[in-house]
């Protein structure tokens, strides 16, 4: 049996006169419901494993092996070979070990049977608290050794994350990347009655700052919208059940606005995700940019007339959902934006072989384009095509049903449209992913 302790914030262990101990009281403490009397969790333990500080803290017994938690795989190593002899290993993790935390690896490597689980409170658990805040509608996502920009992205589209920071990913990092109407809550040693810390900071404020290496959490909040509505499912928004809205969904002038038709194969091809970054570049009403920030991506919509510019925010804050919105003109105004995963270029002009190459120089995954003009698809497919995309396309032409006098139908044509997308080979994607 592998025994994995919660330590730190409420965990359900605490340090008595004969050394660590599980508390009393109930299958969520003690692991073994009705449970009587401390447990002393060392108790016949052969080997402890644990980062520094969890060892420093308890009172190992004499003669017990102890094994400093650095690199995973050779501790998980020598956690087998102890398995394989019957002998009792005790594992000390941070908080609640089941989440993001030691429990998946053991339960992998030795299967979920071996392991008895006494979880602590976990630090996104505790940080909320500390706020005063529900946190079911919260999103959470890990730093720690991972990639900072999707946790960038997910706060730049939700209004409550918790990140769970690591080295090169931290408040700094993450304040450095986010736009400036967001408040980090920086929660530090939290459950040390000296050393914690919480304090809330704009994304500037945590830019230039050194915060040390005792982080516990960061939350990102959108003040406005920081309490939420009340829930029935835990967890981020559920995607869109609805999707290709009809045009009148949207506020939009002289019907300049993608057609749901053309909409829908984009939002097939663009694929917009939770922890992405999708630029609609010409983006006129916004539908495109609305529609993605449905499916939870963090999304910029680039608009060169003032008018536009309202009405692609007016829409956005009519469906709910975060865009921002750049009052520039492509390709110069892209220069300043994070890189993107995925981008759809509407509209036209002289300027779009330009356009969608500046696009296709920066986008990570994939670039769709939508067009009236048969004389501009050659070069804007060879913009796509010269960025090392492989490029496909279709003219999409549909006829709607319109009522005519006497109660019957006639079908009535929507202008033609070219959609061309060009996707990186999948090698190239998963390399810049890591």
């Amino acid at each position: 049996m592998i025994t994995v302790v919660g330590m730190g914030t409420g965990a359900a262990i605490t340090e008595g006169p004969t050394g660590l101990t599980g508390l009393t009281g109930g299958a969520g403490t003690t692991g073994v419901p009705g449970a009587g009397g401390p447990l002393d969790v060392l108790a016949g333990a052969e080997l402890v494993v644990g980062g520094r500080r969890h060892l420093e803290a308890v009172r190992v017994p004499v003669g017990v092996r102890q094994v400093v938690l650095g690199a995973l795989a050779p501790a998980l190593d020598v956690v087998a070979g102890y398995v394989r002899d019957g002998r009792r290993v005790v594992v000390l993790a941070s908080g609640d070990p089941g989440f993001f935390g030691i429990v998946r690896a053991l339960a992998e490597r030795f299967g979920a049977q071996a392991l008895e689980v006494r979880p602590g409170v976990s630090s996104v658990a505790t940080a909320f608290a500390r706020l005063g805040l529900p946190w079911d509608d919260a999103v959470v996502v890990s730093a720690h050794g991972r990639e900072l920009r999707t946790a960038v992205q997910v706060c730049r589209a939700r209004p409550k994350v918790a990140v769970l920071t690591g080295p090169g990913a931290g408040p700094a990092e993450l304040g450095a990347a986010l736009p400036g109407d967001r408040t980090l809550v920086v929660a530090s040693a939290l459950g040390d009655p000296v050393r914690e810390r919480v304090e809330r900071v704009t994304a500037a404020e945590a830019a230039v700052r050194d915060w040390g290496t005792a982080v516990s959490v960061v939350v990102c909040l959108d003040e406005t919208r920081a309490l939420g509505a009340v829930r029935t499912v835990a967890g981020p928004q559920a995607s869109p059940a609805r999707w290709a809205l009809d045009e009148g969904e949207f506020g939009h002038r002289d019907s300049m606005i993608t057609k749901f038709e053309v909409r829908a194969l984009a939002l097939a091809r663009l694929g917009p995700r939770l922890g992405e970054l999708v630029w609609d570049v010409g983006a006129g009403s916004g539908s495109v940019a609305v529609e993605c920030a449905r499916f939870g991506a963090a999304v910029v919509a680039v608009e060169k007339t003032a008018d536009g510019v309202e009405r692609i925010a007016a829409n956005a804050s009519a469906h709910g959902v975060e865009v921002q919105v750049v009052h520039g003109e492509a390709p110069g105004a892209l220069a300043q934006l994070p890189d993107p995963d995925a981008v759809f270029v509407g509209g036209g002009g002289r300027e779009l072989p330009a356009v969608v190459a500046a696009c296709a120089t920066r986008a990570r995954r994939a670039v769709v384009v939508a067009l009236a003009a048969l004389d501009r698809v050659p070069a804007a497919r060879a913009a796509l095509t010269d960025a090392g995309f492989s490029c496909d396309g279709v003219l999409l032409q549909s006829s709607r049903l319109a009522p005519l006098p006497g109660d019957v139908t006639r079908l009535a044509a929507t202008n033609p449209v070219f959609l061309l997308w060009g996707e990186r080979p999948r090698a190239t994607v998963e390399g810049v992913a890591q």
